[in-house]
């Protein structure tokens, strides 16, 4: 079996794909080509008056024939070759099209005037292709052996040995007899075949490599990242348990086993353990929000969303009141059914898009929020009568750092991270969002916004284990 696979493509999954893509796309051109070679015998026979033999008709349209014969063939097992290097695979099968499009072409250059056919230029083209496919040292190989067919047939065509096959009205059918034109056509062809073949092979194996070492280097990127990261977790886990000590020595302190305390000191130490609670609770979201960011993992626990809803309501409640914002919420669920998920990561999307119809609605506005079952979902919708989104956003919305034009405009403060974090993990537990403005609540000149998400009412953990979150 000859070697094709070069020793630094032969695990990268790039290369083979390009070469399978590229397969497909001699398979589909050869089908022009076999319309293109029956529209030239027709204009040449009807158009151009070029007075083809029968000979050269029909054996023009035998090889076009056959070309499409072993086209389909080739069509129907593209499918079957392998990428396995050692054995018959995508590259030897990149080889055998070529070898048997060059046979062709070489028939029908003769049949269209040898040295003086117009068709000849299409062997250039052929190692062009080639050379972005295959190794340089076959694609030479057939760049010789093409010009030796060249000079062979061209010096039989000369000294009679075999009839020359012209192309009558196209040009003198004498000139094929001499010797300087045979000469100078074949150094010109010889020049320019060689070189076309110099420069594509060259620029494709060097475009193959950058592919290559950039995909490395993105790999060798990744991971230092993620090792960063376990890093930094590590840290701000070692932060967490002089923490959790503290907690202990004032639960101590005020649980008085020390001595009696005065009620000044107690208040102080009960609000320096509830602080240090926030600091604990605080580094439990940051890891989790790290693994789910880099680490790609997310704990699983059943969670009643309703329950989120109302822990979220009642963290915001104080905003609302500021605002004197209006809530209603509609639950059509006849079953609180418990979802399987991480209930950290599910309060923290609608707590998101709460603080977003609370931050675009304005004073004595209103938001409601809906829950009910369908087609084996939870869904679940905040809507506002807010300052909307303008319709060329909408498909935006969930892209890293995008913010609404009209949010810009009117200066509301924002990363546009919030979104796009939401998007993620609500994937992550195989669900869906949607954000739809005007809302079902919207007015005019107040067209709000709406986000619906979609939870599936039973899913299994294919990512992690089930296990229940410990604080």
């Amino acid at each position: 079996m000859i070697r094709l696979v070069p020793e630094w493509a032969r695990h990268y999954e790039e290369f083979w794909a390009a070469i399978r893509k590229r397969n497909i796309w001699f398979i589909k051109l050869r089908y022009a080509a076999i319309l293109a070679l029956l529209v030239f015998i027709v204009i040449s026979e009807y158009i151009l008056d070029f007075s083809l033999t029968y000979f050269q008709v029909y054996s023009l349209l035998i090889i076009a024939t056959a070309i499409l014969v072993y086209n389909v063939i080739l069509h129907l097992v593209k499918d079957r070759i392998k990428e396995i290097p050692g054995k018959f695979n995508v590259l030897h099968f990149s080889l055998l099209q070529i070898l048997l499009d060059l046979l062709s072409l070489a028939l029908i250059v003769y049949l269209t005037g040898g040295a003086v056919s117009p068709l000849y230029y299409l062997f250039i083209f052929h190692m062009i292709i080639g050379s972005l496919i295959l190794p340089g040292k076959v694609v030479y190989t057939l760049a010789v052996s093409i010009i030796f067919y060249f000079l062979i047939f061209s010096l039989l065509e000369f000294y009679k040995y075999i009839p020359h096959q012209y192309l009558s009205g196209y040009i003198g059918t004498s000139i094929y007899d001499n010797f300087k034109y045979i000469l100078i056509s074949n150094f010109i062809f010889s020049f320019v075949i060689l070189t076309s073949v110099y420069f594509a092979n060259g620029i494709a194996r060097q475009l193959y490599k950058l592919e290559q070492d950039l995909v490395e280097s993105f790999d060798k990127l990744h991971k230092a990242e993620i090792e960063k990261q376990k890093y930094i977790m590590a840290v701000v886990h070692e932060i967490k348990s002089p923490l959790t000590v503290v907690i202990t020595y004032l639960d101590i302190i005020l649980s008085k086993m020390l001595g009696p305390l005065p009620e000044q000191i107690e208040e102080r130490i009960d609000r320096a353990i509830i602080r240090v609670r926030e600091a604990v609770g605080l580094i439990n979201n940051v890891l989790r929000i790290s693994k789910l960011r880099l680490l790609d993992e997310i704990v699983y626990e059943e969670y009643e969303i309703g329950q989120l809803v109302e822990n979220v309501l009642s963290a915001r409640k104080s905003n609302l009141e500021s605002k004197r914002i209006s809530t209603e919420t509609i639950d059509q669920r006849k079953d609180k059914i418990t979802l399987l998920g991480d209930k950290f990561l599910i309060e923290m999307v609608i707590s998101n898009l709460l603080s977003n119809a609370i931050k675009y609605t304005s004073h004595d506005g209103n938001i409601k929020i809906a829950l009910w079952i369908e087609s084996g979902y939870t869904k679940l919708s905040i809507s506002d009568d807010g300052i909307g989104i303008p319709k060329s956003d909408l498909e935006k919305m969930f892209g890293d750092f995008f913010r609404a034009s009209n949010a810009k405009r009117d200066g509301f403060e924002g990363t546009g991270l919030g979104l796009s974090i939401v998007k993620q993990v609500v994937e992550k537990h195989h669900g869906t969002i949607v954000i739809d403005s005007p809302s079902d609540i919207g007015k005019e000149g107040k067209p709000g916004t709406q986000a619906t998400i979609s939870l599936p009412l039973k899913q299994e953990s294919t990512d992690s284990k089930l296990k229940k979150h410990v604080e």
